[in-house]
């Protein structure tokens, strides 16, 4: 996991990279969740997601937003760090400019975050969003929601309201030519501190129907 610095909006960027072992291979971008909460490119649902597409041959970045670890800047309330993953996935992109695809994966802050980047990136084909906080963030730009993704949630979350993530996940669900998944995580609290083997479970079986050859959904 060799440790990168690359331009910001604001100066430099902190992150961790994994580099594709073959060209044309899928990039993956992963967010971390609100910094003033502690969240950290550390995160353990972070580097669980990082872990994961790195394992599947995907070039794979984590980083800190502004303000956050050796990044410079300072919190802008999900403007700034809108632009700061829109300057990540150009990084990532400069090496892999012929990658076959690209993903977008998160929890909470980041989710948010992750989803606004959808709108701006149509490159972006697959997204991961965990724990979005659709009761506490205006989530109305996703009109339309440009790509299929899977959105999970814990039944006992007590920051991210389960039925605030249920409207979303309807709303989006009203939409023709995307296939959104939802998984709802028994007992698990908004950290999913003892779910993370069911999390991950979720994910990688998601993972495994969307990056078959054969699936339906592109």
């Amino acid at each position: 996991m060799p440790e990168v610095i690359f331009p910001g909006p604001e100066g430099r960027l902190e992150g961790r990279f994994a580099p594709a072992p073959k060209p044309r291979a899928p990039v993956a971008l992963i967010l971390h969740p609100h910094p003033a909460s502690g969240g950290t490119m550390n995160n353990r649902i972070v580097q669980e997601l990082y872990k994961t597409f790195q394992r599947r041959g995907f070039a794979t970045l984590r980083f800190n937003f502004r303000g956050v670890g050796r990044s410079q800047g300072t919190f802008d309330n999900g403007i700034g760090e809108l632009s700061d993953a829109a300057s990540a996935l150009d990084w990532v992109q400069s090496f892999h400019p012929e990658a076959s695809t690209t993903w977008v994966a998160a929890p909470s802050f980041g989710a948010w975050i992750g989803m606004q980047l959808l709108m701006r990136r149509p490159e972006i084909r697959g997204f991961i969003s965990i724990a979005p906080p659709a009761n506490l963030y205006d989530f109305s730009f996703l009109a339309p929601c440009p790509a299929s993704g899977i959105i999970i949630n814990g039944e006992s979350d007590e920051v991210v309201t389960p039925s605030g993530v249920q409207r979303l996940v309807d709303k989006l669900r009203t939409q023709k030519h995307i296939t959104i998944h939802h998984e709802t995580i028994p007992g698990a609290n908004h950290f999913f501190e003892h779910e993370m083997d069911p999390l991950m479970g979720s994910v990688n079986n998601y993972l495994d129907m969307r990056l078959d050859p054969n699936c339906p959904i592109k």
